[in-house]
C-alpha cells in the first residue's frame, strides 16, 4: 500500500524540497485550533495480534491504521491508486510521519479513522489522519508524502490534475459524473466494465451476459475525473409502468465509495421522470444491504442465476417532482 512506501535509499532530496515537503507536526496547533472535519472516514476493529501485554494497541500499529485509512482516501477520490499514479509518471513516498498520542485503543475496540489532505506543496502532500474511539481522539498522525520519479528517486512537481482533484474532494465536490444514454453512445465504455466484473470476475457465461436488450435500454456510465468509466448499469423499457434495473457493475477497486449508488440513483430518477411506478431488480444476495439502503425491499424467495444466489427486490416510485 502507498503509505508503506519509503523514499528509495538512493533518493536524496534538496534543502528546497525538504523545506517544501516537511512542516512541523509537533506544535500546539493541534491542541488549540478547532478540529477540521474529515470527509473520508474508515472504521477498523482492533485485533488480538495488534495489542501488547498491557492489552492496548502496540504503538507501531497506529501507523498501520493510518496507512489503511489513506488507502481508503485514495479510493474515495475515485482513483484506483496502482492504476492511476503511474499514468502521471511518478509515485508518492513517505518522507515523514509524526504521531501525537492522546489515548489508547484496546482489543476489540472500533477505531474510526478520518483522513484529509491538509496541504499541497510543489512536490509534496501533507495528509492528516485522526484516529477516534467513539468521541475520544486516540491520536493524530501527520504524513508527508513526496511525489517523485520511482526510478531516479528525484522529486517531481505534482501534476495540476492531481492537485485539482484533491482540492475538489476536500471542497465536497463529486468525484464522478454519471451520463445516461443509449448503447450506441455508451456501450464502448460499459462493455469492458461488464466483461471485467461479470465474465472475468464472477464467471458469468458470455452468452448470458450479452443480449438484445442492450439496444433498447437506457444505460448509465460513471466516469472519474480522468474520464475513466468506473461503473455502469442499465434501465429496461417499462411495461405497464413497471421496469427493471440490471447489469450493475462497479470496478473492483472503487466498490464501497458511493459511485454505484450514484449510478443507481440516476437510473431511478430517469425512471420516475418517464412515469414508471415500480422498479424491479435481481440483486445478488451479497448486495442486499446496498439496495435496501436505497429503498428496495425483498419480494419472494432466493434463487440462482448464472450460478450466483439472487433475490428479487422492488421499489415503488413516487411521482417525479
Amino acid at each position: 500500500m502507498q503509505g508503506k512506501k519509503q523514499a528509495p535509499a538512493a533518493c536524496f532530496f534538496s534543502r528546497a524540497c525538504i523545506a517544501d515537503a516537511v512542516i512541523d507536526a509537533m506544535t500546539d496547533r493541534i491542541h488549540t485550533e478547532p478540529p477540521k472535519p474529515f470527509r473520508c472516514k474508515h472504521r477498523l476493529r482492533v485485533r488480538w495480534s495488534e495489542v501488547d501485554a498491557q492489552r492496548v494497541v502496540f504503538n507501531a500499529n497506529y501507523l498501520a491504521y493510518a496507512d489503511t485509512a489513506v488507502t481508503e482516501y485514495w479510493r474515495a477520490l475515485g482513483l484506483p491508486f496502482e492504476q492511476v499514479l503511474p499514468r502521471f509518471g511518478g509515485d508518492i513516498f513517505v518522507r515523514r510521519a509524526a504521531l501525537d498520542f492522546r489515548a489508547s485503543a484496546r482489543y476489540d475496540d472500533w477505531v474510526e479513522a478520518g483522513v484529509r489532505c491538509e496541504r499541497i506543496g510543489r512536490s509534496s502532500l501533507t495528509v492528516v489522519c485522526g484516529l477516534f474511539c467513539g468521541t475520544t481522539q486516540l491520536m493524530e498522525v501527520e504524513l508527508v508524502y513526496v511525489y517523485a520519479d520511482p526510478q531516479a528517486g528525484k522529486p517531481l512537481e505534482l501534476p495540476a490534475l492531481l492537485r485539482d482533484w484533491l482540492t475538489a474532494y476536500e471542497a465536497g465536490e463529486p468525484m464522478a459524473q454519471v451520463e445516461l444514454g443509449p448503447w450506441e453512445r455508451l456501450g464502448a465504455e460499459a462493455r469492458p466494465l461488464r466483461t471485467a466484473v461479470f465474465i472475468e470476475e464472477q464467471r458469468v457465461p458470455v452468452e448470458m451476459e450479452w443480449d438484445d436488450d442492450d439496444a433498447h435500454c437506457l444505460h448509465a456510465v460513471a466516469r472519474n475525473r480522468l474520464g475513466d468509466a468506473v461503473a455502469t448499469a442499465r434501465l429496461l423499457p417499462a411495461v405497464d409502468g413497471r421496469t427493471r434495473i440490471g447489469r450493475m457493475a462497479v470496478t473492483r477497486a472503487l466498490r464501497g465509495t458511493g459511485i454505484g449508488r450514484e449510478v443507481l440513483r440516476a437510473l431511478m430518477h430517469a425512471s420516475a421522470r418517464r412515469g414508471d411506478r415500480e422498479i424491479l431488480l435481481h440483486a445478488q444476495t451479497s448486495a442486499l444491504g446496498f439496495y435496501a439502503r436505497e429503498g428496495f425491499v425483498v419480494r419472494g424467495e432466493r434463487f440462482e442465476e448464472a450460478g450466483i444466489e439472487h433475490v428479487e427486490m422492488v421499489k415503488v416510485l413516487a411521482p417525479a417532482g
